[in-house]
């Protein structure tokens, strides 16, 4: 099953817009994205084959740390890592939308 891993990171610095795109360069490859840019912290959305959700955040965490120092980024905790399958996706499709502010 494919899943999408978010994993963030948080510093004590600003990130410069050169680190993340060496970090998007680093995760092209798990066709994942970066963000960080101006934030104390730099983080990705990965995509991952994994059977469990637990294998997918393992999975997850793991490409982000080999790219996050691939672009000599420093190695901050990680604060946020979760996944959500595609099927998770389907099922939120079901679901009203909710505005900013709302419980969902």
């Amino acid at each position: 099953m494919l899943w999408s891993v978010l994993v963030e990171a948080d510093g004590d610095r600003a990130v410069t817009r050169e680190e993340v795109v060496e970090l998007a360069d680093a995760v092209a490859a798990a066709s994942g994205i970066a963000s960080g840019i101006g934030t104390n912290g730099y983080g990705a959305r990965l995509l991952v084959e994994a059977d469990t959700p637990d294998e997918a955040t393992a999975l997850g965490r793991e490409e982000f740390t080999r790219a996050a120092a691939a672009a000599g980024l420093p190695p901050w905790p990680i604060v946020t890592l979760t996944a959500t399958s595609e099927d998770d996706d389907e099922d939120d499709d079901d679901q009203p939308a909710t505005s900013p502010g709302q419980a969902g």
